[in-house]
């Protein structure tokens, strides 16, 4: 498999997409069995597992909330709630050894019913080739404002 900076901001452009339109099964396979999904509550936080943070996930809790947005008893989820990203084209920082990765700008906005809110910040993924597909194994969301006391966010950044 041969890996170029195009096809990497392609795969981070189409992770976006896919929970754009809620095709949650699908972007869940995008990450490797060992992923984390991490949202610091602090902006520049370092420590991920010894600090508070909005979401600190791995790939069973992914799992477990993407069942659930696909339940028929979320209640919370009807109508269920809508979103779409705008991504700045990601960065890539460092490609060696087999481990990608990249940073990227976004604003995001989340609606449900008569309530929209929009969250703004940067994406780093590390990403590493497995089975000759790019999975993801870290990505961290850092909000520009992660101290603000936000609203439930009930897809995914």
């Amino acid at each position: 498999m041969k890996i170029n900076s195009q096809y990497i901001i392609d795969f981070i452009y189409a992770e976006a997409a896919l929970i754009d339109d809620r095709k949650f099964d699908a972007w869940l396979a995008l990450f490797s069995d060992d992923a984390i999904y991490w949202m610091p509550l602090e902006f520049g936080q370092k420590e991920e597992e010894l600090t508070t943070s909005l979401m600190y996930e791995d790939k069973l809790l992914l799992t477990v909330r993407v069942e659930r947005l696909h339940g028929e008893r979320t209640f919370s989820q009807r109508p269920k709630s809508r979103c779409h990203h705008l991504l700045q084209r990601p960065e890539v920082l460092e490609l060696r050894d087999g481990i990608i990765k990249t940073k990227t700008a976004f604003h995001y906005a989340e609606t449900r019913l008569d309530e929209q809110f929009i969250l703004v910040g940067w994406v780093e993924h590390t990403l590493r080739i497995e089975d000759d597909n790019l999975k993801i194994v870290r990505k961290r969301v850092n909000l520009l404002n992660p101290d603000f006391a936000h609203r439930n966010i009930q897809l995914f950044v």
